[in-house]
């Protein structure tokens, strides 16, 4: 055990205000930019001082003898976390997301700085509640998170969503492989042309696509990005909830042809199942929670294996 005492890492991301001023330089260039969007200057300057006084206050509520630590998400491909961490999320909902996937247990705190602004699904609580929870036994929430695995042995986690497709967001090519699926393999799709074509889906739930990407999303992704996708498709999967150790996965834009199939475009993952995709293409990319900065690569040929991830995301 850890004689360590514990470090509060505050993560938190640029305000609005500051991207702009990287941008611009002056106050005065941003206000005539937003000006010509139909936008004022003070209203994110208003939400640039929020942010700046949660921090402030959540900085002042980590106890005297606490080590702590300040990372911003740009960087977070880059910080090292310790296991007796404590995690201050301040921001969005989606600042909990983007820092889920380089932890590994450690409790993650989600501070709203601007209450009613963001939905609170993830950041459930005020900066001025945090002295009294970093000094009280932590009671969590364990999330599950979704892993892909490359045959290289490089792993990537998410908490919303694990996206596979082309680089650029064009049409990917690869083999997927669904555990469970070889009952489709006599179905026939129809093409593009009004005509049939065989279902290229192999015995084994094996099928060769070409689509605009793969998603598998967690219960707690399945409202954003796999939701927008459900709402599509007549029979789509139920989703999971945050806590359940399922996912639910989707095809994006598969296109019927004689060579590549659109049989196998939607499903859900129980337990330790996986989905196998092996690269037909030059270069995939695989990201997790909209971060395409922090991505892994696929060459033609690789494989890479998804489904529910070993560690969860302790929500305070």
């Amino acid at each position: 055990m850890s004689t360590l005492t514990p470090r509060v890492v505050i993560v938190s991301r640029r305000s609005e205000l500051d991207e702009l001023l990287a941008r611009h330089g002056t106050r005065g260039a941003a206000a005539f930019f937003l000006r010509q969007r139909g936008r004022d200057l003070a209203e994110v300057d208003e939400r640039h001082q929020a942010l700046r006084a949660a921090l402030t206050e959540v900085g002042a509520a980590v106890p005297g003898d606490w080590r702590r630590g300040h990372v911003e998400r740009a960087d977070l491909p880059r910080f090292l976390f310790a296991p007796e961490d404590v995690v201050v999320a301040v921001g969005p909902d989606g600042l909990v997301a983007n820092v889920a996937k380089y932890l590994d247990g450690q409790p993650v705190i989600g501070v709203d700085p601007e209450p009613g602004r963001n939905a609170g699904v993830l950041v459930r609580h005020r900066p001025g509640a945090v002295a009294g929870l970093l000094r009280s036994p932590f009671a969590t929430e364990e999330r599950t998170m979704v892993a892909a695995r490359l045959d290289d042995g490089q792993e990537l986690y998410g908490l919303n969503e694990i996206y596979v497709g082309h680089h650029g967001h064009q049409s990917a090519r690869y083999v997927l492989g669904v555990p469970g699926a070889d009952t489709v393999a006599s179905s026939m799709t129809p093409s593009s042309a009004g005509s049939s074509v065989g279902s290229t889906v192999a015995a084994g739930g094996r099928e060769r696509q070409s689509s605009s990407g793969l998603i598998v999303g967690t219960g707690t992704g399945a409202t954003g990005w796999c939701a927008s996708i459900a709402l599509t498709r007549a029979s789509a999967p139920g989703a999971p909830a945050p806590q359940d150790p399922r996912l639910c996965w989707f095809v994006r834009e598969a296109w019927p042809s004689p060579a590549t199939g659109v049989s196998l475009v939607a499903g859900v993952l129980d337990g330790r199942d996986e989905l196998e995709l092996t690269s037909e293409s030059e270069r995939l990319v695989v990201f997790a929670d909209g971060v395409e900065a922090d991505a892994l690569e696929l060459s033609w040929g690789q494989r890479v294996r998804i489904g529910v991830a070993g560690r969860r995301l302790r929500l305070v």
